[in-house]
């Protein structure tokens, strides 16, 4: 692939947090092709570690949601990389759960997961960017979540909205050196999709009402992180870039009978 200039990545070193499988693996595959150097982190060392045209990322094993880990984690990059350019901060999710019925503490787990441990990461890679010429750029991974409703699924939702919020408070604390934006994705089409659309007939039927006619795939997610984190995008910060398709047919329009006149 060609790369335009301004997403050529060559010198520049990449955190992908969750970067092992999914949408966070599609991420680190994308800026290995464009020449970063990437680090994945995640709890267990996986049987394949993301690797493209002959390069392949370098695996730490961390736990996002852990200060001991976190510290070591970005300890660990400073003395082995010495320096940090993007975050991707992907790491999250959620399985689901009736908010009625679903313990006090799940509740709290998911949300440190999806909002309280992204911020501690955010706040490590800042000590580290702010001490570089260059400074650099953090990436949440967000959620269509965040702007509708999410049954089954509430306290992820709740997490991903606080999120957005979030960007843009540290987007003014840290700026200018350090831009801090989210990219959003909607429905997305990953090795797990099964088990929240069912049958390869339910994932059609769902990717119908997109008016992409289809759901998202990680390297639609990857594209968009190449741009925000590159120079192309260098006056982007604070922001929400929502990767849907166009969003969902609204259930009315199915619903809906209109009478012959």
């Amino acid at each position: 692939m060609e790369l335009h200039s301004g997403l050529d990545y060559s010198g520049k070193v990449v955190l992908v947090t969750g970067g092992t499988k999914g949408i966070g693996a599609g991420i680190a595959l994308g800026f290995l092709a464009a020449n970063a150097r990437v680090i994945v982190c995640a709890r267990r060392e996986p049987e394949q570690v993301p690797a493209s045209g002959g390069k392949r990322a370098t695996f730490i094993a961390a736990d996002v949601r852990d200060h001991d880990s976190l510290q070591r984690l970005f300890a660990t990059i400073e003395r082995d990389f010495g320096r940090l350019d993007v975050v991707i901060n992907n790491a999250g999710g959620s399985p689901a759960a009736e908010a009625a019925t679903a313990s006090p503490r799940f509740h709290e787990s998911i949300i440190g997961l999806n909002l309280i441990a992204p911020l501690n990461v955010a706040q490590h890679a800042n000590r580290l960017m702010q001490a570089q010429a260059q400074g650099g750029c953090i990436v949440f991974i967000g959620s269509i979540s965040a702007l509708r409703s999410s049954p089954g699924t509430a306290a992820y939702g709740a997490a991903k909205a606080g999120v957005l919020a979030l960007v843009q408070s540290l987007a003014v604390e840290w700026g200018p050196k350090v831009r801090v934006v989210t990219v959003s994705p909607g429905l997305v089409l990953t090795e797990q999709a099964h088990l929240h659309y069912g049958s390869e007939a339910g994932i059609a039927a769902v990717a119908a009402g997109i008016p992409a006619a289809r759901m998202a795939v990680a390297d639609d997610i990857a594209n968009a992180c190449l741009f925000i984190a590159s120079p192309l995008a260098s006056y982007a910060s604070g922001c929400n870039l929502l990767l849907h398709g166009g969003g969902e047919r609204p259930a009315f329009l199915g619903a809906a009978q209109v009478l012959p006149t």
